[in-house]
């Protein structure tokens, strides 16, 4: 029977997921990535190279997979608030993607060749954004987008200042998802009023 290298790199890719959302590069073990994937960890090498060839990969794919599952529909604030709400629910959902993130940012300080995805897909979500909230200026677009993105992602990365803060209990996440659409729509209500933000 042949080897299935694209179901192997899959699950690697996978297993990497929550080895490196979890440890950061720094932390992350190779046999542990290969246990969980249920392969010998000869595989990795031989179809990634090495840890840090891995962990690029790894962000790379997560980064593609965010991106591509993103997108502002409908128009008004409203529109804003909901794109706002379902980030929400992927990073609920999905953690790995923003600890990804999130140790890479702590461990590399800038993103080690994985500019030309953001560069790709930026410029649709601010399309998208512009679309939604007509007169709007590029940069202005681009703060929203962003204070959205962490926002939405803070959940995952800072769950211990929500546990410190609000605790725990029954409608905790609905309470926060709430929240954060509100004040992505507040936020665009003011920004289609004023057209602009930032001068």
């Amino acid at each position: 029977m042949a080897w299935d290298t694209e179901r192997t790199k899959s699950q690697l890719l996978d297993a990497a997921v929550s080895e490196f959302g979890a440890k950061g590069l720094a932390g992350a073990r190779m046999d542990h990535i290969a246990k969980a994937a249920g392969v010998n960890k000869e595989r990795i090498y031989q179809y990634f190279g090495n840890k840090d060839a891995l962990y690029g990969a790894v962000i790379a794919a997560e980064l593609n997979r965010f991106f591509m599952s993103l997108s502002i529909e409908g128009s008004g604030a409203t529109a804003v608030g909901e794109f706002a709400g379902r980030l929400f629910d992927f990073h609920a959902a999905e953690p790995g993607t923003a600890r990804l993130l999130f140790w890479e940012g702590l461990e590399e300080g800038e993103p080690a060749g994985r500019e030309a995805i953001c560069r790709e897909q930026t410029p649709r979500l601010i399309r998208e954004m512009r679309r939604a909230l007509p007169g709007i200026r590029d940069h202005d677009a681009t703060e929203m987008l962003v204070t959205i993105l962490t926002l939405c992602s803070a959940g995952v990365v800072l769950s211990q200042v929500d546990l410190l803060m609000a605790g725990t209990g029954s409608g905790r996440t609905d309470r926060r998802r709430k929240a954060i659409v509100l004040v992505a729509t507040l936020a665009a209500e003011d920004l289609a009023t004023k057209n602009c933000w930032l001068t």
